[in-house]
Parts: C-alpha cells; structure tokens; sequence
C-alpha cells in the first residue's frame, strides 16, 4: 500500500471543537483518499478572518504554524481560508509547497472560461481572488446579515446565502467561486448546485484539488 501524503491544514477560525476543525481536513480526505491531514487552527481568533484588521492579525500566526509544520514533516500546507493570510510569507519561507483556498478557488472557477460570480464574507473580494479571474468577475456579493464565517452556521445564514446566489445568477453569473471555507462547513456548493442549476466551486475541495496536483 502506498504511503499516504502527509498534509497540514491551517484553519483561521480559533475552535477547540475537535469536530469542526477537522471537517475541512476530512472533507479533502474523503475526496483525495491518498492524503493523510492533520488540522490546526491560530490562536486568539475566535471569528476567524473577515477584514483587513483580522487578516493582519492573522498572517504571522499562519506562518509560524506553518513553520511548525514543516518541521512535523509535513508535505504540503493548506491555509483553509479564502483571503489566503499568510500564503505570501509561508510560500517564501518554506521549501514544500503552500496553498490557498482563495487562489484555489479562483483558479478552478476561471477553469470554465465563464462569467464568474464572487459569493464570499468580505465587501472586498480578496486580491489573490480578484488577480486570478481577472475580466471574467463579473459581480460579487455578501449574503444579508454575515459578518463572519459562524454566520453561515445558521438557518438564517444558509437562506441569505442561496437568496445571494439567485441576485448573481440575475446579474449573468455563469459560475460562482465561494469565497469563504465557512460555506464549506454547512455545504453550501451542493445546496446553491440544486437551487442555481450552475457550477458552484467549493474552496476547500478545490484547495485539496491544488494540493493533489502539487504532490499527489
């Protein structure tokens, strides 16, 4: 039997519920049996990143854990937020590879060469998301009422979320790049499929798709 790919996962959201910081690692798991990912999540974050001010605070907390990885004989570091904090640093410093759930995503979604709709947490659309599709971003939105990613944990979260999915699909979306791992947590890519009858790209499968590409 082939040695599984020894992969570490960052989460930004601070939780010592064992069961939600490891749902991104399972979830990438399940849809890449070869790796083996070990989740760790920043300190003192306990709403994540969802600003300018939370990401700041964030990037050198992401690099030290990477750093920490790395030497835990890590193969690959996945940061499992879309605003990708720490990723430049990470990348400069460590000799394995480091990415991104925010340019994963943008990556997979300008894969199909369509209008592309930004659903996300931030009024900004993250710059790596932004730079990666370029002239096919169309329109991007926040769903009423989310402030940060435990939000999206709630019946009103998820209504406002597929409310925000039909306003891109009306202003020509073809495609919608989910720019938030929060929306990863409660499936929303399955539930806006079902109600859009569009391609939804999920970050944290696409970040694990990256990571597949990268090592697998």
């Amino acid at each position: 039997m082939a040695t599984k790919k020894r992969i570490g996962l960052i989460r930004v959201l601070t939780t010592t519920d064992l069961k939600l910081l490891n749902l991104h690692g399972e979830m990438v798991m399940k849809a890449f049996p070869g790796f083996e990912v070990f989740s760790a999540c920043i300190p003192d974050q306990p709403e994540g990143v969802h600003d300018d001010a939370t990401e700041e605070m964030a990037v050198p907390k992401v690099a030290a854990l990477a750093r920490k990885m790395e030497s835990d004989r890590m193969e690959a570091i996945i940061v499992s937020c879309a605003g990708d904090p720490g990723v430049d640093l990470a990348s400069a410093e460590l000799k394995i590879p480091v990415i991104g759930a925010g340019r994963a995503v943008a990556s997979v979604a300008r894969s199909f060469g369509l209008p592309v709709g930004v659903l996300g947490l931030s009024e900004k659309v993250p710059s790596s998301i932004r730079h990666i599709l370029g002239n096919l971003m169309k329109a991007d939105i926040v769903p009423a009422g989310v402030v940060s990613t435990l939000d999206f944990m709630t019946p009103e979260g998820m209504a406002a979320t597929i409310e925000a999915g039909h306003n891109l699909k009306a202003k020509g979306v073809k495609v919608i790049a989910l720019a938030c791992t929060g929306l990863a947590t409660i499936g929303a890519a399955d539930k806006l499929r079902e109600a859009l009858s569009i391609p939804v790209v999920d970050p944290v499968s696409a970040e694990g798709a990256v990571a597949w590409a990268a090592i697998g």
